[in-house]
């Protein structure tokens, strides 16, 4: 299986605990590639940290793989000028260069640094994508905001299941990025995905972005509402683990957490290396 998560040096304690999730829930050997690029405000993740990543994971299976990939000169070549300053960190967009590195595998599944698997996700990363470029969930808000109310097909980008070949054949990322750096949008890559990739729906179960539920397998721990007692924005990620604990009520992946703390604490390893 292949894995994608991208992102800068800040990323890096979501990386961890999303990849010690996924080997939680599976036997089989996990290719992890992770994109990266410094620009100005953030700094590449460094082979050091990919390469203590692989040592811990190699743990549990000793074919799991990080690969990192520092897309810095091509990211500069083609910056999203128009969404360079929104809320949301260019950084996200740098899945979209995914096509660009031809290690890359024809199947990936891309997944935020904010989502972990509580469940195995085989039968979701065997489903058919011969027509379709890319796979995901519906966006818990978008639904009302973007795309098509009644269809509901306004994709969450948190997960994505990719067809790399089709995607490849189709210059769809080549596209987005050119949308990206033309038009200013609101959560950018998301949007010009959703407007020009051919897509498939599946289960919520595949990103919960609400609350826990039994047939969960990923959940995205994304940006949420709240309307009683009164109106409030709430954004916990799962290494907040109070806020997980006390706003959320999420529980279930405490061992996860406590194995990266385990790892945190090893007074052997570099810490700085898993954390910065």
């Amino acid at each position: 299986m292949n894995i994608m998560f991208c992102g800068d040096r800040g990323v890096c304690q979501g990386v961890f605990l999303s990849a010690l999730s996924i080997c939680k829930n599976t036997t089989e050997p996990i290719n992890f590639y992770i994109l990266t690029a410094s620009v100005e405000g953030h700094q590449s993740i460094t082979q050091e940290f990919a390469n203590e990543m692989e040592l811990i994971l190699k743990t549990k299976n000793n074919q799991h793989r990080v690969i990192l990939f520092d897309i810095s000169d091509r990211f500069q070549s083609y910056l999203p000028l128009a969404n360079m300053n929104t809320r949301f960190t260019p950084m996200c967009m740098l899945r979209l260069f995914a096509d660009m590195v031809t290690e890359i595998p024809e199947k990936v599944l891309y997944l935020d640094t904010d989502v972990l698997c509580y469940e195995g996700f085989s039968e979701m990363y065997e489903m058919d994508m011969s027509d379709y470029e890319i796979a995901g969930v519906p966006d818990r808000y978008g639904k009302w905001f973007f795309g098509n109310a009644l269809k509901h097909n306004y994709l969450n980008s948190g997960v994505l299941l990719l067809n790399m070949k089709k995607i490849r054949e189709t210059s769809l990322f080549e596209k987005c990025r050119e949308m990206c750096r033309d038009r200013k949008m609101f959560m950018p890559d998301q949007t010009a995905l959703n407007k020009l990739a051919r897509k498939r729906k599946i289960p919520s179960r595949y990103n919960n972005q609400g609350d826990m539920r039994e047939d969960t397998v990923f959940k995205h721990f994304t940006t949420s509402f709240r309307f009683l007692p009164r109106f409030e924005v709430v954004t916990v990620k799962p290494w907040q683990v109070n806020k997980m604990h006390d706003e959320l009520g999420i529980f279930e992946f405490d061992d996860i957490i406590e194995e990266y703390k385990g790892v945190q604490n090893d007074e052997q390893r570099d810490s700085d290396l898993l954390y910065n």
